[in-house]
């Protein structure tokens, strides 16, 4: 499976619980939504990824993937600490100038 540069930048920081790359691959005013919330910016970002990390222990591991336009959709195996577990969701990353502009996650 090809994947644009930041989007493997996130999947690999985020299996090496990498903090500050998965930061890294996000546009200093990206958004972030997932769980009904919205996280803008890099802090907002950080902060929502290191609380995600420490209550459901997740590990994410790519299936596929489908591009249109600047929208990348991967769908994820998603295990850790949470009912339901594993279960899969899809990530769409929206790619601008070469970083994450957005991302949302849905079931």
């Amino acid at each position: 499976m090809t994947l644009p540069s930041p989007v493997l930048a996130y999947i690999d920081a985020d299996k090496r619980n990498d903090g500050e790359a998965l930061i890294d691959a996000f546009a200093p005013d990206a958004a972030v939504k997932d769980e009904g919330r919205t996280h803008a910016g890099h802090n907002a970002i950080s902060a929502w990824w290191r609380a995600a990390k420490t209550k459901y222990q997740h590990v994410i591991e790519p299936l596929e993937s489908v591009e249109d336009g600047k929208t990348t959709r991967v769908l994820m195996t998603v295990s850790g600490q949470f009912p339901g577990s594993p279960a899969r969701m899809v990530f769409a990353f929206r790619i601008a100038d070469s970083r994450i502009a957005g991302l949302e996650i849905t079931p």
